[in-house]
């Protein structure tokens, strides 16, 4: 017999203040459901949640939660006033005896909890309300954005649970992984409008192209349609004294069904611009080592960064993942070693604190503040990559509305707030990009967006983030740092780090200067080459995988180059094109001397 659903939302109809954010809206969750709720930012999908939830009144409809059925909503921005710690908080509402609970989730989640309320950061009061949510195990889990400030090992862990739980939940996350793991059905609420897919994740994106297909088909019949009634229209007038005017109706009908129909917003207009060409050689960083306190955080540690290079660092939270970055940079001093940065290097920075953003500026001043943007004399204009430009068209670049460019950063949400620090950070030329979970917050096409102007970036990535999928589709080279001080370089992205892992684990290898960023996956350890040190042992096994590689990169090249329109075509991209192969095979050259060199000296 089927079962009655475990929420129904009927005909629910919600404005605030202006055009609705949702109109005639009706779903269902089922018992057992596992939902993605996906949509671009600002699309009303924790407002959606909350209606679920019950902590928003919608103008019109019915919100019918099935009797007896326990629901639990996790929020971006818990409140944790009133309670001492994050324990006592996570705690709350639990059974006498079941606080047990709290302790499991804690655990692995990553947080204390006897940590005081006043001294958590923003990550750890989410923690503790997962783990309450967790521990109350409620039949129907309302989760938003649950992986924001998780690291990849409690990310696995929620991954893990949720897998294994009965309850329905419906999710809302921008890391794919996570979504493509758990979800076995799929809202996309588009334009205030909700469709439903019984398929997970992993076939949202050819549901929504085929979707968008097929509906700029229909529109192109439409606009076809009105083109030839409206000619019949004006036409009639000379051939005929009195037209049809049931079909005049008809036109005057169509024109109203294609001026009702919303037009689906674009992608943000985001660009990177390398500026000048850094030296070949970005940063290079011999025996560096960190320690606070008693806290090794980072052992003595090699690191050659070459121009281009994207590589990714990971690791649990506090393991030093910001640290060794900014020891990088320059930003602060290493206990012990030292770092030399190349030539003509201008690094920009996008942090995941949002600390260059004022909550209580505008939008508008939050770009013309900025020092760097300001154009002399205009108050409307920011520069942006050399060339002045209004401050408000800057802003619809990054989907911001002529409304809100006035209106406080406070007010936005998590993805407008890093769609606006990415504004900032795209102004200005650079060679060197630090980016500290830009992910956070973001929806799917701006993650594609920022994943192929990265791609195509000429500068040199360095990355922190906990998004395995955006990690894989970036990254040539991972650190990985796991908590002991020991960061262990793993050619790839993360997938690769994880395989390689297999075979030699950090915790095990033996201590020593890490491989080079561009290595390639080392093959099985071989006893070590007489007269050769570690490093050059690493870097003897790793080189056919260089090789290789830049082989395959330089016949890829030489293709794209033999097409004898590319000049005339497109000159710009002939000329990227041509660089880059040159790059590589003065690389190969130098790669194979290497080989030569360190073959012989292993002889």
């Amino acid at each position: 017999m089927a079962r009655a659903p475990v929420l129904q939302l009927s005909d629910i109809s919600l404005t605030y203040g202006g055009d609705p954010v949702f109109d005639g809206l009706s779903l269902t969750v089922q018992p057992g459901d596992r939902v993605a709720l996906v949509g671009r930012n600002g699309s009303g999908k924790s407002t959606l949640m909350k209606v679920m939830a019950g902590l928003v009144e919608p103008d019109r409809g019915e919100v019918v939660l099935s009797a007896g059925i326990s629901t639990g909503y996790m929020e971006q921005d818990p409140d944790l006033s009133g309670y001492e710690t994050l324990g006592e908080f996570a705690r709350d509402g639990l059974p006498e005896g079941e606080g047990y609970r709290v302790d499991m989730a804690a655990e692995g989640l990553k947080f204390d909890p006897v940590r005081p309320v006043a001294t958590a950061s923003g990550g750890e009061r989410r923690r503790a309300a997962l783990a309450r949510l967790l521990a109350q195990a409620p039949e129907l889990m309302l989760l938003d954005e649950p992986t924001n400030h998780l690291d990849i090992q409690a990310i696995g862990w929620l991954e893990e649970h949720l897998s294994q739980t009965r309850a329905a939940f419906v999710l809302i996350s921008h890391d794919r992984a996570f979504l493509r793991r758990l979800t076995r059905a799929t809202l996309w609420i588009d334009r205030g409008e909700v469709r439903r897919q019984e398929r997970g994740f992993e076939g949202f994106e050819d549901w929504r192209e085929a979707t968008w297909a097929a509906e700029d088909d229909a529109r192109h019949k439409l606009d076809r349609k009105i083109k030839a009634e409206a000619r019949w229209a004006v036409e009639g007038i000379s051939a005929r004294r009195k037209r049809n005017q049931g079909r005049v109706r008809a036109l005057a009908a169509l024109r109203a069904e294609r001026s009702s129909q919303i037009r689906r917003q674009g992608t943000a207009a985001m660009a990177l611009d390398s500026g000048p060409q850094s030296g070949k050689k970005v940063i290079e960083a011999q025996g560096i080592a960190k320690t606070f306190g008693d806290r090794t955080i980072l052992r003595p540690f090699d690191l050659r960064i070459q121009r281009g290079d994207r590589i990714a660092f990971v690791g649990p939270n506090g393991a030093g993942k910001t640290t060794l970055i900014k020891m990088l940079t320059g930003e602060i001093a290493p206990d012990e070693g030292r770092v030399t940065l190349g030539t003509n290097l201008e690094i920009a920075v996008f942090d995941q604190a949002r600390a260059a953003l004022n909550p209580d500026q505008s939008l508008w001043e939050s770009l013309t503040g900025d020092p760097e943007m300001r154009v002399s004399g205009r108050a409307d204009q920011v520069m942006v990559r050399g060339t002045p430009k209004h401050v408000v068209a800057y802003l619809k670049d990054f989907l911001f509305d002529d409304a809100q460019a006035r209106a406080p950063v406070r007010s936005l949400s998590g993805g407008e707030k890093a769609r606006l620090l990415l504004a900032r950070l795209m102004a200005k030329p650079s060679n060197l990009l630090v980016m500290d979970e830009p992910t956070n917050d973001l929806d799917v096409e701006t993650l594609d967006l920022l994943q192929d102007l990265l791609g195509d970036y000429d500068g040199t990535v360095l990355l922190v983030s906990h998004d395995r999928d955006f990690i894989d589709r970036v990254a040539d080279t991972t650190v990985a740092m796991e908590g002991d001080g020991r960061a262990t370089v793993y050619a790839g992205g993360w997938t690769d780090y994880q395989a390689q892992r297999g075979e030699d684990r950090p915790e095990t290898a033996a201590p020593g200067p890490a491989l080079r960023p561009s290595a390639a996956p080392a093959e099985k350890s071989k006893p070590a080459q007489a007269g050769l040190s570690f490093t050059e042992k690493h870097r003897l096994e790793a080189l056919p995988g260089v090789i290789e590689r830049l082989e395959a990169e330089i016949a890829k090249l030489s293709e794209f180059l033999s097409d004898p329109d590319l000049f005339t075509k497109a000159p710009a991209k002939f000329e990227k094109a041509s660089l880059a192969l040159s790059d590589r095979q003065a690389a190969l050259a130098d790669a194979e001397e290497e080989w030569l060199t360190l073959e012989e000296k292993a002889g």
